[in-house]
């Protein structure tokens, strides 16, 4: 049972978020392919990746890597900022254009935050908030994001 109620939250939040993105892409507010769209949810999760970062993440080349990086760039949503401590290396940077963009599920996250605060006891939320830490930071180690704070809508 636990496993069928995770599934149906993870699923109607991509669903609405799909949903999100296509009626953009009817009305021409997005320029992002569907892989372009997957590779800028890796870099913005990963925090600033380097291409071979990235290319290592998805297990790509780097020079396939870096075409589709190039891409990005050119349509705005990335920025190439070179390393303080190695001048020879970059890191990748979303644009306020991409955030801008990806806000579309961080409105939906929070409007649920906000009624699951308003359904349950400041006491269930501490719970569900505890669980959810030990599910992300003990739980998935597969996944390199430890701390997504970057990804919270304040810093959208």
């Amino acid at each position: 049972m636990l496993e069928a109620e995770f599934s149906s939250v993870y699923s109607k939040f991509k669903l609405h978020f799909y949903k999100k993105v296509f009626s953009r892409i009817q009305t021409r507010e997005m320029s992002l392919t569907t892989v372009e769209t997957f590779c800028m949810e890796i870099i913005h999760a990963l925090g600033r990746p380097t291409i071979n970062e990235f290319a290592n993440f998805i297990s790509i080349s780097p020079p396939n890597a870096a075409y589709k990086v190039n891409s990005l760039v050119k349509k705005g949503y990335l920025t190439r900022e070179q390393s303080d401590d190695d001048k020879r290396e970059y890191h990748l940077c979303v644009t306020q254009k991409y955030l801008d963009y990806y806000n579309i599920s961080y409105q939906y996250l929070t409007k649920v935050m906000g009624r699951i605060e308003a359904r349950f006891s400041p006491e269930e939320v501490a719970q569900l908030e505890r669980m959810l830490h030990i599910i992300s930071h003990e739980l998935m180690p597969e996944s390199p994001v430890e701390n997504p704070a970057y990804l919270l809508p304040e810093k959208l």
